[in-house]
């Protein structure tokens, strides 16, 4: 693609979110990324949480957690360049042990993976013998490793429907599991972990949206709280959220999530009227720009490794979430 076709078609989508200076530049480091990808038989996969500019022009898949875990395990590729943050690169590693796999930020944090240790998994292990233990994917590899299974908000639910047990410890976002167990009316062993960008979503909120445009769907992701999963007209995945958007009548729309993902909706539905009211960004998804995943492929930075056998252990949860 020239730069002219990568700029026409990010100004195509993106003339209302980003600015048309923006979108020039933005364009030409695009199309070096494309040269440089091929060059190096690499294969990008991009988050909903991507910026705009990011997410609608150089990744070959983008998704979900769930949809990125499967394009990474049946990449053939021999370079992942992941676009998201460093508990997804890992997951990109576990699956493709023999791969190169690359995260255009040094850090790449999360704070629900931060709030968790694979030392605390064996502790609530210890203090609940035989309750299985289902680990969300915003985690890092050595809590995998500890885990029977492994979840997404997509899928959560199902995966505690599947399991026969009085008891599941179900780690590390408190919401979420809260939201689950509601959902399932199973008994679940949570951890004080939150999101740092969905806890701050108050049902204040909702109530506002809804006082300043009547009839607005609302749409919240599971790691807000219980209160406000409650209130809001829909709760799901990204990935359901993006459907539901597209499928639904409502005269506009307010998405309680990561904001960038609002711009990316809005640029693929542009029948669709997105109350922008939204303003919280995740700080560390916020790190991955054109530019890094640039220079992350001609410097091969930043690689993840994942030891054995830690990286074995936890591809065991991956597996069986991917199985069912």
């Amino acid at each position: 693609m020239t730069v002219h076709t990568i700029y026409d078609e990010l100004k195509r989508k993106l003339h209302d979110v980003v600015p048309d200076a923006e979108l020039r530049i933005k364009a030409e480091v695009a199309e070096e990324i494309l040269r440089v990808k091929q060059e190096r038989n690499a294969v990008i996969l991009g988050h909903n949480y991507m910026e705009p500019a990011l997410f609608h022009s150089v990744p070959d898949f983008t998704g979900d957690s769930l949809a990125l875990c499967h394009a990474a395990a049946n990449t053939d590729a021999e370079t992942i360049v992941f676009c998201g943050v460093r508990f997804m690169a890992e997951t990109a590693k576990i699956l493709n042990p023999g791969k190169n796999v690359l995260l255009p930020s040094a850090v790449g944090g999360c704070s629900l993976a931060a709030s968790i240790t694979a030392e605390d998994v064996r502790e609530l292990k210890a203090k609940h013998p035989g309750a299985p233990v289902v680990v969300y994917i915003n985690t890092y590899a050595d809590v995998k490793a500890e885990a029977d299974y492994c979840c997404t908000s997509g899928n959560a639910a199902d995966i505690v429907n599947s399991i026969d047990a009085e008891k599941i410890i179900f780690l590390p976002d408190e919401y979420l599991a809260a939201n689950v167990a509601r959902e399932t009316g199973r008994e679940l062993i949570s951890w004080p972990g939150r999101c740092e960008v969905h806890e701050k979503f108050t049902v204040g909120d909702i109530e506002a949206a809804r006082k300043q445009f009547p009839g607005v769907a609302v749409l919240a992701h599971p790691e807000c709280s219980p209160e406000v999963t409650h209130a809001a007209d829909f709760a799901g995945s990204t990935a359901a959220m993006i459907k539901e958007v597209r499928e639904s009548e409502a005269p506009n729309y307010l998405l309680l999530t990561e904001c960038s993902m609002g711009d990316n909706i809005m640029a693929e539905n542009p029948d669709k009227e997105m109350i922008g009211i939204c303003s919280v960004r995740c700080p560390h998804m916020n790190e991955i720009t054109l530019e890094q995943t640039l220079a992350s492929l001609r410097e091969n930075r930043y690689v993840i490794d994942v030891p054995e056998p830690v990286r074995s252990q936890a591809a065991r949860s991956i597996e069986r979430m991917m199985a069912l």
